[in-house]
């Protein structure tokens, strides 16, 4: 199967590769932490804690040991470990990373880890993987597919005689079920990254090296990188959905006619069209409805910090906004730490909220997300209640 063909499920694969990413860099800490002696049983308020860090010295470690470049990369990068699961405040009282006097505890050390079924399939793979990585007559061998040559590249029909001669499945059937999970969940891919998992001669590899040793800034790069791939894919919230008997109304905008640039037209169905559509059109009309992209330039005027905006006598303004989801939401949200509002549509719910561009978003339903990335925010957005609850800071004047 060609890729184009398939572009919602590579993306599935990618995003699910780093998260892989993420939890193995996040247990590679936790195992640095513990031979360290940063992690122990901690005594507050003659309680006892088992098995946590002190924020503020762990945040210490990573910037003494190289991890990140200075505290606010720690810091952020901790809250990125947050927001995966992998760690959390002892007491679950607080959803935000502080570097300060406060204990958190990673989620596998006090049995809190959410397995469901992605975590399970990431387990069985790494597993997988170190069992063949270790054999003395590994499948994992220099092969070629089209003249090209492929390390450590295993035929598909291989890899399921391998998990019946060792006893990993009970039948063919279940083990190109089990490789064909995966390769969903981006731990195998066909090494040219045209076919989906067959049991035949075509040639796959493991896409990620779980024993590598990772490095915690290495996240904040991934993460970017995702962010410039998703910026470019019509299926992120910067990409707005305006309806045919609307292309008239140049006031959907970040600010200026300019900063909307035409991409293409055509079939759309994905979710964010139907979100971020406020028109009230049938189904079909969402669907005939031409793309149009936030241009890449911010609505700021400048960056600020999440410190900015917390500060005393900041010239910021907090309000607590309410929107109702009729048939989309009518707003875009940009950036990260913090998330800003790009774009408004002023027929929309959002406008009639009173949700504006350059209003920084603080909370989603009373969760903090200052610290957030957009993806995240628009995902607790649209995958929460019809109504939702903002907290917004916007500049006085």
């Amino acid at each position: 199967m060609e890729p184009t063909s398939r572009p919602n499920i590579k993306r599935k694969g990618m995003t699910r590769q780093l998260k892989a990413e993420i939890m193995i860099a996040g247990e590679q800490l936790r195992l640095k932490l513990h031979d360290g002696k940063l992690i122990k049983d901690r005594r507050y308020h003659l309680r006892t804690y088992p098995n946590c860090f002190v924020a503020h010295e762990l945040i210490d470690w990573l910037v003494s040991h190289k991890e990140a470049p200075d505290r606010a990369a720690a810091v952020h990068l901790m809250q990125h470990l947050m927001d995966h699961n992998i760690v959390h405040h002892a007491c679950d009282k607080r959803p935000v990373f502080k570097d300060a006097k406060l204990l958190y505890r990673f989620r596998k050390d006090d049995g809190t880890f959410p397995f469901n079924t992605e975590v399970k399939i990431f387990m069985r793979g790494q597993r997988l993987y170190e069992h063949l990585i270790g054999d003395n007559n590994s499948i994992l061998q220099l092969r070629e597919e089209h003249g090209v040559a492929y390390q450590r590249s295993f035929p598909g029909y291989q890899l399921i005689d391998w998990l019946l001669q060792n006893g990993e499945v009970e039948s063919r059937r279940r083990g190109l079920e089990l490789c064909r999970a995966l390769q969903e969940h981006g731990i195998i891919q066909h090494v040219a990254k045209k076919h989906d998992f067959f049991d035949g001669g075509l040639l796959y590899q493991f896409c990620i090296n779980f024993r590598r040793q990772r490095r915690l800034c290495e996240l904040l790069s991934d993460s970017e990188q995702d962010n410039k791939n998703e910026e470019n894919h019509p299926d992120n919230p910067c990409f707005l959905c305006k309806s045919p008997s609307h292309r008239g109304n140049s006031a959907f905008q970040s600010d200026l006619n300019k900063e909307l640039k035409l991409v293409t037209s055509g079939h759309r169905d994905s979710l964010n069209s139907i979100k971020l559509n406020s028109a009230g059109l049938p189904f079909a009309q969402l669907l005939s409805a031409s793309v149009v992209r936030c241009n890449p330039k911010s609505v700021l005027r400048r960056h600020f910090t999440c410190e900015e905006l917390l500060a005393a006598g900041a010239p910021f303004n907090k309000r607590v906004l309410t929107v109702t989801d009729a048939l989309g939401w009518g707003f875009v949200v940009r950036g990260k730490a913090p998330c800003y509002v790009q774009a408004v549509d002023p027929c929309s719910p959002a406008a009639v909220a009173g949700i504006k561009v350059r209003q920084f978003v603080c909370q989603v339903n009373g969760r903090c997300v200052l610290y957030l990335d957009y993806r995240t925010v628009f995902r607790l957005v649209t995958t929460g209640p019809r109504t939702v609850v903002l907290e917004v800071m916007e500049p006085l004047g």
